[in-house]
């Protein structure tokens, strides 16, 4: 029997989990990690914490099943977007990685914008616009204020391109992963060389791309020996964390739609050819199944509720560590407490700059209308509100498109939360389902890494014998009025606060 390893690769968090092949899940591991912030629009981390993190997990999974006698281990990984590492001509990071939320490079993306238009970028890259946080600004930042990194370096990776380089010691990334880079040519499937050009780097600076679901090599043995596993480990192209949490959560075809609220809020809806929005606000992606495309939004907004975690509550963390149960699950409790709308308290959760629909780099997080009323609880729900209302802003630019969402798939870590999904619905007043995997990240992975072994036939064989349907939240039309009340004055003061937003840093 082979095992099936899929690698999450987070913003603040590493997943490692082992299936067999009708998706039960054989063991499981979670290692979270601090971002580094030295200054206002800075995040950072540092190559070697993602790298102790995924040893740190493989011994759990090897604590809780016997992976040395495993006979065969496939593995894919699914990935954050946009996070670079520069690594030299030996392979050794030059410098941190800086994290895809990153928003140092503001003037180099308006350079770029300056240079190529937006109008250029959205039909070359599926990017509706130049923005801080893509990977192309980010090394035009590096040239600019860090030139003796800059001269030395020999490769410019994504994070999923980084690990498979120091598992198998190749180069090598996939569609899904690179579309978001803003040097990939979407529609040709290769790289953008003006851009490259303009840059100032060559192709084979870059990972070499080859399709989602591709067997790259097996593992070094030295690495393999240790981390204790088989040498039998057998590392395969993955996808972009959306696209794989898509897959992992049974939305595989036109006409489906999935939204993860993890780190970030992301929506993902796969469709059979390239979608361009009139509108220029919905990003194109490729879809890790063959000839398929996906649209796909992100924004920051998802670790709003994890700072507020840490930052205001130190007793339900104190409490999780004490085994009285899960500071999340304690949280939404106290959110149900709460009447929907949240007695009026509204917030913008945009603590890193805001994306698409609503692209500004500079946007920062707002309370608005609180009052002496108002509880730390009332603060826990307006999060989970304002998550919902960047969702139905999305679903609403989906509908502009011709695109009508019928049906959620939920999956991350708000789709945990029975509070936070019903807060969804009825804000969306669309019904939402949730799957029994609890990391249908590392699912889909899992099933592009059984696929490119030939354990399944195809990814929609994978889906139908490991992918099931948990539970299903049908929207309640008591709170529908209030949350349109709500909605208006979210976007409102959104519009409202651009101007005070570009004053910003």
């Amino acid at each position: 029997m082979k095992i099936l390893m899929g690698l999450d690769l987070g913003t603040t968090a590493m997943k490692i989990a082992l299936f067999d092949e009708q998706g039960k899940i054989l063991a499981f591991s979670t290692q979270e990690y601090d971002l580094l912030t030295p200054q206002t629009n800075y995040v950072e981390e540092k190559p070697e914490v993602y790298w102790k993190a995924f040893q740190d997990g493989i011994a759990d999974l090897r604590s809780q099943y016997s992976l040395s006698e495993v006979t065969e281990i496939a593995m894919a990984m699914s990935a954050q977007g946009e996070t670079l590492f520069v690594l030299d001509r030996e392979g050794n990071p030059l410098r941190n990685a800086i994290v895809w939320m990153d928003n140092r490079a503001i003037e180099e993306a308006k350079e770029l914008e300056e240079r190529f238009g937006n109008d250029v970028c959205y039909q070359k890259t599926g990017q509706v616009s130049f923005e801080a946080c893509w990977p192309a600004s980010k090394i035009l930042w590096i040239r600019k204020h860090e030139p003796e990194v800059f001269a030395e370096a020999d490769k410019f990776l994504l994070i999923e391109d980084y690990f498979i380089y120091r598992l198998t010691g190749k180069y090598t990334t996939e569609p899904s992963l690179v579309c978001s880079s803003t040097y990939w040519d979407i529609i040709d499937r290769k790289y953008w060389k003006e851009m490259l050009d303009y840059l100032g780097i060559e192709e084979r600076q870059l990972a070499a791309v080859a399709e989602s679901g591709n067997v790259v090599g097996r593992i070094l043995p030295e690495v393999a020996e240790s981390l204790g596993i088989t040498k039998n480990l057998t590392i395969c192209t993955g996808a972009l964390d959306q696209a794989a949490g898509a897959i992992g959560a049974g939305n595989i075809r036109q006409g489906m739609f999935s939204e993860t609220i993890g780190a970030a809020l992301a929506v993902c809806v796969p469709v059979n050819e390239p979608v361009f929005d009139p509108a220029g606000k919905m990003p194109l992606f490729c879809f890790p199944l063959k000839n398929m495309y996906m649209i796909h939004t992100f924004t920051n907004g998802g670790m709003t509720l994890r700072w507020f975690r840490d930052k205001f509550c130190e007793l339900e963390m104190l409490a999780e560590k004490k085994g009285c149960g899960d500071a999340y699950d304690m949280i939404s409790s106290q959110a149900a407490s709460v009447p929907a709308g949240s007695d009026g308290l509204i917030m913008l959760p945009h603590l890193a700059g805001a994306l698409a629909p609503d692209v500004n780099a500079r946007a920062k997080g707002v309370w608005f209308g609180f009052t002496l009323q108002h509880t730390k609880a009332h603060f826990m729900r307006a999060i989970m509100e304002s998550l919902g209302y960047i969702l139905k802003r999305n679903i609403d630019s989906l509908n502009d498109m011709g695109i009508k969402v019928k049906e959620i798939r939920s999956l991350g870590g708000g789709s945990k939360s029975k509070v936070w999904s019903q807060i969804k619905a009825d804000i969306n007043q669309v019904t939402l389902e949730t799957v029994k995997s609890k990391e249908a990240a590392a699912l889909g992975a899992a099933i592009l890494a059984g696929t490119a072994m030939g354990v399944f036939q195809s990814v929609e064989n994978a889906v139908e014998r490991m992918v099931e349907v948990k539970d299903r939240i049908v929207p309640s039309e008591e709170h529908k009025e209030v949350y349109r009340e709500g909605y208006l004055m979210y976007n409102q003061l959104f519009a409202d606060l651009a101007g005070c937003f570009d004053k910003t840093r």
